[in-house]
This record gives structure tokens, C-alpha cells and sequence, in this order.
């Protein structure tokens, strides 16, 4: 792919120019990142796992009707996806407070929330991804409210399915961070979820030890963030059998 045009390169992936019109080329990359990159590292295997998790979880969408950019897995660390016009804003669905959530309003790490919440942040890396009311987002344009409305209800619904989809393999979904575009098909447009899924942008607690499968790992130096990430995997019934990553990263099955 590094003969391709480089189109965008992020925290955790690199978008290539794809092999037709309309496409692109999503690589994953092992680079571990928190707090809006004032935590880095390269933690090897990393990004072989979000990719294939990932590709999972769209799949799995795609086939239940929610409209994803979401084409196909290309090798170990690359998919095939359509272009779209990536809305600002990062939508967190939380079901359970954890992180920032309970530092705000200061509620135990742990406690069930009444019912999911739904929150906005405006996607500024250089203003901290500050979360923004739909009023800010109306506002400021960065997307109508019939646009919102569409989001709204994707979320809730992509939370209700993965909600169930993890509690069959022993996971507690805790919170999740996702991202949508804009799909321009001649004259029309739809709303589409886009970015990853993965335990990179969601909070994974095991149902009976609570023991984190997720980012947090990283966050707060717990380590073991590949094995956890490997265990995800496994219980989806992704995994492989070598629990150490060597250099060319971990051995996944095809996909069907």
C-alpha cells in the first residue's frame, strides 16, 4: 500500500487511496495511544487485532441493515472501505459509568446508568475533543438535525446489538466510541457509521472478574493489553493460537 496516495493518517490508522473510485484502503497500525497523544507507544500486534475485531463487528452490522462504510478485509492489517464524509464528532454511548463520566459527576467506577446515555465530542485534537450539546452542533453546522436524529438512532441501536453481542461471550459493555459520514451516492446522502470498532474505542469488563479487555490497559499501565486484546478475539471466535505476537503479528482465521 505505500505506493498508494496517502490520504489521511491518524492516532491508529492510515487511509490509502483504494483501487476504485469511491474507496480507500484503512491500514491499522500498533501505535497505542491515550489522552489525545500525550501517551504513545508501539505495542506489536496491536493493530493485526483491531483490524480483524473490527471487521467482525461491521460485518456482523452490515448484516443486520445498519449502513456501515464497512467493505471488506483486504490482509492482516488493512480493509477496504467506501469514502465518506467523516462527521466532526466522536458519539460515545455509555451504559455503565466509567472513565471521564465518573469523574464528572462523581459516580462510582461500576455503577449501571439508568438507561444509555448518548454524548457528542467535537473531533479537535488541538482543543481536546471538547463534548458539545446537539445545540453546539446544530449551531455550528457540523451536522443537521435531521442528521442527529439518524445518528442518534444508529447509535442506540448499534449499542443494543453489541450490548448482546459481547454479553453472549461473557463481556460487559461498558461504554463505546464511534464515528459516522456522510455517503454520497450520486445525489443522495445517508449516514453511515464509519472508523473502527474495536477494543481500542470501547471499555470491555469481563462479567465475572471485571478484569478490563480494552484500552484502559494502556491507559492506566495495568499492561497485558495484548493478551486482553487476544482474549476478545478468542471469545469471539476470532482467535489463534499463538497467545505472543510474533513479528509478522498474530495468526487469525479467515474470514468466511
Amino acid at each position: 500500500m505505500n505506493r498508494r496516495r496517502r490520504v489521511y493518517e491518524g492516532k491508529a490508522k492510515i487511509l490509502y487511496e483504494g483501487p476504485e473510485p469511491g474507496t480507500l484502503v484503512q491500514h491499522f497500525k500498533d501505535d497505542a495511544t491515550a489522552f489525545n497523544n500525550k501517551k504513545h507507544d508501539q505495542i506489536e500486534g496491536k493493530g493485526v487485532l483491531n483490524n480483524r475485531i473490527s471487521e467482525y463487528i461491521f460485518e456482523r452490522l452490515n448484516e443486520i441493515g445498519v449502513p456501515t462504510h464497512f467493505l471488506k478485509r483486504l490482509n492482516m492489517r488493512e480493509q477496504l472501505i467506501r469514502e465518506v464524509e467523516i462527521i466532526p464528532l466522536e458519539v460515545v454511548i455509555r451504559n455503565v459509568a466509567a472513565g471521564s463520566l465518573s469523574k464528572r459527576l462523581g459516580l462510582e467506577e461500576g455503577t449501571t446508568l439508568p438507561r444509555s446515555i448518548v454524548e457528542f465530542y467535537y473531533k479537535a485534537d488541538e482543543l481536546d475533543d471538547p463534548m458539545v450539546s446537539e445545540e453546539h452542533i446544530t449551531a455550528f453546522g457540523w451536522a443537521s438535525p435531521p442528521e442527529l436524529d439518524d445518528i442518534m438512532s444508529l447509535a442506540l441501536r448499534i449499542n443494543d446489538f453489541l450490548t448482546g453481542l459481547f454479553l453472549g461471550v461473557g463481556i460487559r459493555l461498558v461504554d463505546f466510541k464511534i464515528e459516522f459520514g456522510r455517503l454520497w451516492e450520486g445525489d443522495q446522502m445517508r449516514i453511515v457509521l464509519a472508523d473502527e470498532i474495536s477494543p481500542d474505542c470501547c471499555r470491555l469488563w469481563d462479567i465475572d472478574t471485571q478484569d478490563k479487555l480494552d484500552k484502559d490497559r494502556f491507559r492506566r499501565d495495568m499492561g497485558g493489553l495484548i493478551e486482553a486484546y487476544q482474549e476478545v478475539a478468542r471469545r469471539l471466535g476470532l482467535h489463534t493460537e499463538n497467545p505472543t505476537p510474533g513479528r509478522s503479528g498474530p495468526v487469525l482465521v479467515q474470514s468466511k
